[in-house]
């Protein structure tokens, strides 16, 4: 065997070694080992950061989901309805709004600033905010209220979003003001390290409590 060949067969030799080496160490042992961290440092976030009412599980602390009934608050416009749906008779699968269920998704239309659909959407929205809430004039809706956010499926809202909607929701749910405000601040989050993003307001959480408050269920952990 000449020298070529010989150099040719250590250098694919070399390849298969780093790339079987490789593997195992990127595809194996660094995923293993991430995760038998993660579980032992933090196991509530390694398990999906999820929330329980009366010992079940209802949801996830950083998945956002839809609020029909008025005594709960209300979260971002969301593409994907926050993949909330409902079944029919047939087992069909239908959102909220009565539109089919296209499947388990995330992200947003993604539509420009002079999209026709936007407006319509927005519109439409503020309308419906407006006849949910009628003490609050058009110009006092927080933007992020109409907003979408990328992924669809933004837990997080404005603690001026959560508090424009605490009069409906004090009449809609019987509790006082003060109390409703009291669970906003007890969802609400601070910036990170106190200088990173902005305030914000979990709904679920404020929904969790709101259940509470009102008798719906009788305990909770977030």
């Amino acid at each position: 065997m000449d020298a070529n060949k010989k150099a040719m067969l250590r250098n694919i030799r070399q390849a298969l070694v780093v790339t079987l080496v490789l593997l195992l160490l990127c595809g194996f042992v660094f995923p293993v080992l991430l995760s038998g961290l993660s579980g032992l440092l933090f196991p509530h976030q390694a398990g999906g950061s999820l929330v329980t009412a009366d010992g079940k599980a209802v949801g996830a602390k950083l998945v956002g989901q839809e609020f029909t009934e008025a005594y709960f608050m209300k979260g971002r416009p969301s593409a994907y309805h926050y993949n909330t749906y409902y079944t029919d008779e047939q087992a069909s699968r239908f959102y909220n709004d009565g539109s089919e269920f296209a499947g388990l998704g995330s992200g947003s239309n993604n539509y420009a600033p002079s999209n026709p659909a936007l407006t319509q959407r927005v519109e439409a929205d503020i309308e419906a905010f407006l006849a949910e809430n009628p003490g609050v004039a058009r110009e006092d809706i927080p933007a992020d209220l109409m907003t979408a956010s990328g992924s669809g499926l933004d837990p997080h809202i404005s603690p001026a979003a959560a508090q424009v909607q605490l009069p409906a929701i004090a009449e809609a749910s019987g509790l006082s003001p003060e109390r409703l405000a009291q669970i906003v601040a007890d969802n609400t989050e601070e910036k990170l390290l106190g200088v990173f993003g902005e305030e914000t307001v979990n709904v679920l959480g404020v929904n969790l409590d709101i259940a509470l408050a009102m008798g719906l269920i009788s305990e909770t952990e977030k």
